[in-house]
């Protein structure tokens, strides 16, 4: 790409705007940038865009454009790219995801609980070697559930990590985040034991035998001793910083510029970090903060401080008027609330799943949350959660609500359901980037929730063909970064998937702008709108869906910034 400084045009150009006097193409704005010699995706022939105060302010033919140009103006030739609205991944773990503060020590996902000990010994090398002293938390990642909890296992996890880790605490997050293994002394911190009420939306595990504590915490009861780990760093604001700027750079990277925030964990101090780099000017994309709804706590403890950073300035590139709460689990972990029970599960007491927020209590949220501003990205994933959160959604619409909700990750509806989302205005929001969505492989779940419903997972098209609002998101890192391989699965899910590259495209862009009730900001390349653009080197609505991942990003423009340049690589 070439970017040239235009040499002095005379204002007199009439073909800017046909029928407007001199004076008036005399007076109008000037551009800043203008970008030529592309195809962009709009709904109507264009070549060249301006822009100026980060916004566009024309687009159309070269010569429409050469208005625009003064002595000042950068002229970004794109030699014939591909140009899309920027990409708004509705659902993305940016905070955390690249980051170190939550430990670097990563366990196999493919090991039995015994061929753990090698990499577990690893990790515990590399605690002594930069621990301040034997207290210090170890944080890890990476395990599998069903092999942590194999029936061939002749020990429990707790005994595993006991022996390697008997005086220092240790939490180590399956991947789904909705899993903790953790060791005696961590459970000590956190006054867990064999006897302690389970709290809100989480369990703790014993071992079927014994009755004692097994070392594996479900949902909000893992999510308390993280919360106590992740606090207890020495540094955690530089880490957390740096963890930030790792992952806006890898959205940059791919194209993404607006993101939903996957969750806020606003009492680990993560909304002074995004202050701090909003304050630096260090934001790469456009953020959509969604403070996390705390099971265990009172509404009445926690709308004070979600009413205090509530804000919503178009102009901003942090915007806080979402929250972001779970419904219910997973469906590995037997958590995800169903409307018929799971034929296997590890919490034979809970048969139907769990709830995070009780469908009662949901109501009372959103009805409060309606008050001081705030729309809701809900996690449901259960047939039976999505049911409730749509009842608490038209609970709240019964009260003249207009807010924004989503419900995310939509992998099992019953058919009554599935036109509810059109009429109570709710987006549903999937995440589709791994191969076994592709391949509508859900052998996995047959185990749990039986082949007649695990064969009905996944439904994005009958969703899509209600007229509903349809939005794709990585839920990063669960799934892969990159929009394109979003885009691209969506087509191959073929009928599960969406019907075109047009559709795909706008489960990316425009329609999550609409979940974030960002529209009119972002989302598509129209005057008036934020300068927000991916430049690809190839135009996938050409491409074979296989292929779309293949395409270059080549350019990532913010409110008119470049944030990302494949030439400075």
């Amino acid at each position: 790409m070439k970017s040239i400084k235009p040499t002095l045009l005379g204002l007199m150009i009439m073909t800017a705007q046909p029928g407007l006097a001199p004076s008036a193409i005399a007076a109008q704005q000037t551009a800043e940038t203008i970008l030529t010699n592309a195809v962009f995706y709009t709904g109507k022939p264009v070549k060249a865009v301006a822009i100026a105060d980060g916004k566009i302010i024309a687009m159309g033919k070269q010569s429409d454009i050469n208005a625009y140009r003064s002595p000042n103006t950068e002229v970004i030739d794109l030699e014939g790219a591909f140009v899309l609205p920027g990409f708004v991944d509705n659902h993305n773990h940016v905070f955390e995801a690249a980051s170190e503060a939550g430990g670097n020590c990563e366990l196999s996902m493919d090991a039995s609980l015994e061929e753990q000990i090698p990499y577990l010994l690893q990790c515990s090398k590399i605690s002594q070697k930069n621990a301040s002293s034997e207290n210090d938390w170890l944080m890890g990642y990476g395990f599998s559930l069903d092999m942590t909890l194999s029936d061939d296992n002749t020990r429990t996890p707790l005994e595993v990590l006991d022996e390697i880790f008997p005086d220092q605490p240790v939490v180590l997050m399956e991947q789904t985040s909705h899993s903790m293994w953790v060791n005696s002394q961590a459970l000590k911190l956190a006054g867990i034991t064999k006897d302690s009420l389970e709290p809100q939306g989480g369990k703790i595990l014993t071992d079927h035998v014994t009755g004692e504590l097994n070392g594996i915490l479900f949902d909000s009861a893992g999510d308390v001793v993280m919360e106590m780990a992740w606090n207890s760093l020495a540094d955690k604001f530089n880490q957390s910083y740096d963890g930030l700027m790792n992952g806006l750079e890898e959205a940059a990277v791919h194209g993404i510029t607006t993101i939903g925030d996957g969750r806020l964990y606003w009492k680990r101090g993560w909304y002074d970090v995004w202050k701090a780099a909003e304050k630096d000017d260090a934001l790469t994309a456009r953020v959509s903060l969604r403070p996390w709804i705390y099971p265990s706590d009172s509404i009445e403890a926690q709308l004070p401080y979600l009413k205090r950073i509530q804000s919503r300035d178009p102009e901003s590139r942090l915007i806080v008027d979402q929250v972001k709460m779970y419904s219910d689990g997973i469906l590995i972990n037997g958590t995800a609330k169903t409307l018929a029970p799971y034929l296997s599960t590890y919490i034979e007491d809970e048969p139907y799943g769990i709830n995070y927020i009780a469908p009662t209590a949901m109501k009372s949220w959103l009805k409060a949350l309606d008050k001081i501003g705030y729309g809701a990205h809900i996690h449901a994933i259960g047939d039976g959660a999505i049911n409730e959160s749509l009842n608490a959604i038209e609970s709240v619409r019964q009260t003249h609500s207009n807010r924004d909700y989503t419900l995310t990750h939509v992998e099992m509806v019953q058919d009554a359901d599935l036109p509810r989302f059109k009429a109570l205005n709710v987006t549903a929001d999937f995440q589709v980037g791994s191969d076994y969505i592709v391949e509508h492989d859900h052998e996995w779940a047959v185990p749990f929730i039986g082949e007649k419903r695990a064969n009905n997972m996944m439904q994005v098209n009958r969703l899509y063909q209600t007229g509903a609002n349809v939005s794709l998101s990585s839920d990063w890192n669960v799934h892969d970064i990159n929009p394109l391989v979003g885009i691209s699965n969506s087509l191959l899910m073929g009928a599960t998937g969406l019907p075109d590259i047009k559709t795909a495209i706008d489960a990316y862009t425009i329609n999550a702008a609409v979940s974030l009730g960002l529209d009119d900001i972002t989302g598509s390349i129209e005057v008036g709108k934020s300068a927000d653009f991916v430049v690809l080197d190839k135009d996938i609505r050409t491409m074979k869906p296989k292929n779309i991942p293949n395409a270059l990003v080549m350019l990532t423009m913010l409110q008119g910034e470049v944030v990302f340049d494949s030439d400075d690589k």
